[in-house]
């Protein structure tokens, strides 16, 4: 089983996301000793320009053209992050709410591997149909407000909504959301959050565990 770990924080070990998302792999790893993990920082990656000539490559796609071979080798760039993404049987991602919605690393990841004729496609009437069912996605989120079903702040929850409806429309229906707050209404609401979601993080690697094993 392939898990691909995709950080979209830049804190590091002070990060409240990764303080739930690495016992969340740990538990994983204990249950399916044979899980492989990679992981993906986006914030000291060395990641593909969305920009020029790749920009270029995505509208000969697009078009049915064959990409011409001067710009052969940048496109190769997209394609290997493209393919570390579509090889992982689970996307791990670790996302703090920036603004109300996602890190803008996070963001040009999303705009590098969501590229027709890879991750999705377009049939024959022009819907697009996304190529990725059967791949589980699991995002662990930290929020400094309290945005949970119901508060007065769920309607300013950009992040998840948004999340939902990008991996959706390229196939992914099995989600998972662990979502981490508030973590700036004091310390002990915020170790308090993260006690919660570590608790949820493990109790989720183990549910998960005897179908990824099948």
């Amino acid at each position: 089983m392939q898990v691909l770990h995709v950080i979209a924080t830049p804190r590091s070990a002070m990060s409240a996301t990764l303080r739930v998302s690495t016992p969340f792999l740990e538990q994983l790893q204990l249950a399916c000793p044979g899980a492989q993990v990679e992981t993906l920082d986006l914030f000291t990656a060395d990641m593909p320009t969305v920009a020029g000539q790749n920009i270029d490559s995505k509208y000969d796609i697009m078009r049915g053209r064959p990409i011409e071979p001067s710009r052969a080798a940048p496109w190769r760039s997209i394609e290997a992050l493209i393919g570390q993404f579509q090889r992982a049987d689970i996307c791990l991602i670790s996302s703090p709410m920036w603004n109300f919605s996602i890190p803008y690393a996070l963001k040009y990841y999303i705009d590098a591997i969501v590229q027709p004729g890879y991750l999705f496609a377009y049939d024959e009437t022009g819907v697009p149909v996304g190529r990725c069912g059967g791949k589980k996605l699991v995002c662990v989120t930290s929020r400094g407000g309290d945005y949970s079903a119901g508060s007065p702040m769920q309607v300013l929850d950009l992040q998840e909504p948004y999340l939902r409806t990008i991996f959706g429309f390229v196939g992914i229906t099995d989600m998972e959301f662990i979502n981490v707050q508030p973590t700036d209404l004091g310390p002990a609401r915020r170790e308090e959050a993260i006690g919660a979601g570590i608790v949820a993080a493990r109790q989720l690697a183990d549910r998960l565990a005897p179908a990824l094993q099948g």
